[in-house]
């Protein structure tokens, strides 16, 4: 299976609205494996492996974001994956 590796960026209305519970969630549906955290300039930072079908699937959750976030730009940058992840978890 051919997996990737992608960085993904959400800015917005996303920190404080359980968008890194969300992001979790749907990346364990998804089987993907990585970490999400929240940054200091107020942005959503997710880096995650996989099937790169299934990360386009969680990019466009992540764009929609959960109900009371409010995303305005979001964006993913695509490289090869490390295998440097056993699971998918929130960091802090």
């Amino acid at each position: 299976m051919d997996l990737k590796r992608a960085e993904i960026i959400a800015d917005g209305l996303v920190q404080g609205v359980g968008f890194r519970y969300f992001v979790y969630k749907n990346a364990t549906r998804l089987g993907l494996k990585g970490y999400v955290k929240n940054l200091y300039t107020g942005e959503v930072y997710t880096i995650v492996e996989g099937p790169a079908y299934l990360i386009e699937e969680l990019y466009k959750n992540i764009k929609i974001g959960p109900v009371h976030a409010d995303v305005k730009n979001c964006t993913i940058k695509w490289s090869e994956a490390k295998n440097e992840f056993s699971r998918f978890e929130i960091g802090f």
